[in-house]
């Protein structure tokens, strides 16, 4: 039996078991070098995955959203009328997983001369503050709970 050591198993990092799936999905996916792809940033808040896809057509190629993960497939089919004399370039399948953080969104896909390109969108996130009231543990004692202001001190 191998033990696993984990990184998240501090008692201090409670919840994280769906990131240490998406790491162990990105490891097993990382020697993958096929098809070959560059990610762009084309804004403040726009990525662009462009993937060389030569000889694929947009029937060819399947781009799809599974959960927080963009997936693209492409399969060719082999055709039979062809009499190949020599064989270099290979009808070929590929599968490419990009996970993408909370919130990026997919605003466009493309298909231009070889090269898919896949328009992302990343929502510049605004920072959130939340005050939690803390009750007494007291019962009866006609206490209101307490509120504990926790905002960011202001002065310079």
């Amino acid at each position: 039996m191998t033990t696993r050591l984990s990184l998240f198993n501090s008692p201090f990092l409670l919840g994280f078991d769906q990131f240490e799936r998406t790491l162990d999905r990105i490891a097993k996916n990382a020697n993958e070098g096929y098809p070959p792809y560059n990610i762009e940033q084309t804004g403040p808040d726009g990525l662009r995955i462009t993937l060389a896809v030569a000889g694929f057509t947009s029937e060819d190629l399947a781009v799809q959203m599974e959960d927080n993960q963009l997936v693209i497939r492409g399969k060719q089919a082999d055709d039979k009328n062809r009499i190949y004399l020599h064989r270099g370039i290979a009808a070929r399948q590929f599968q490419r997983s990009f996970v993408l953080a909370e919130g990026i969104e997919v605003v466009g896909c493309n298909l231009d001369n070889g090269l898919l390109h896949v328009d992302l969108r990343r929502p510049i996130p605004e920072p959130k503050v939340r005050t939690i009231k803390i009750g007494t543990g007291e019962n009866g004692s006609g206490e209101s709970p307490r509120t504990i202001d926790v905002s960011p001190d202001r002065r310079a």
